[in-house]
């Protein structure tokens, strides 16, 4: 697809993309770039907004509920390596899926790592690194993100 055919034509750039991520929700838009493993691994739900540069990597699932809002520059990271050299040179991986609940924000810049749930409503801050699960209805913020208030 063409840099810009998604604003020109959303009914062809929707086409292509179809063809992408697992299965994809009505009404749900995703800008360009895109970055994922495999894409067949992603289950996006309906009327979602994925803005611009996206990184999912789906070696596991990686589950986006309806009514998500994922900022800019968002990764969402299943895979983990070992620890010890040994293994991580001969490049072992597993991974851990990813469940994005309904009507959750991602913050421009905020990282998912992997095994990682965050429940409905939630918000996620800009920048903010998830290394656990996140509950729902919470606001989310910092390195590692913690929920600092109820929404």
């Amino acid at each position: 697809m063409v840099e810009g055919t998604w604003k020109a034509d959303p009914s062809a750039a929707r086409e292509v993309l179809g063809d992408l991520p697992g299965s994809l929700g009505e009404s749900t838009v995703i800008r360009p770039p895109l970055y994922v493993d495999y894409g067949v691994h992603i289950r996006v739900g309906a009327r979602t907004f994925v803005n611009f540069g996206l990184v999912a990597l789906d070696v596991a699932e990686i589950t986006i509920g309806d009514d998500v809002q994922i900022g800019p520059n968002v990764e969402l990271l299943t895979p983990v390596h070992p620890l010890e050299p040994g293994p991580r040179r001969n490049k072992l991986e597993a991974a851990k899926p990813i469940r994005v609940g309904n009507n959750v924000w991602l913050g421009g810049g905020a990282t998912v790592c992997p095994g990682v749930s965050i429940g409905e409503n939630t918000v996620v801050g800009a920048g903010a690194v998830v290394t656990k699960d996140l509950p729902a209805n919470v606001l989310a913020v910092g390195n590692p993100a913690r929920a600092i208030r109820e929404v």
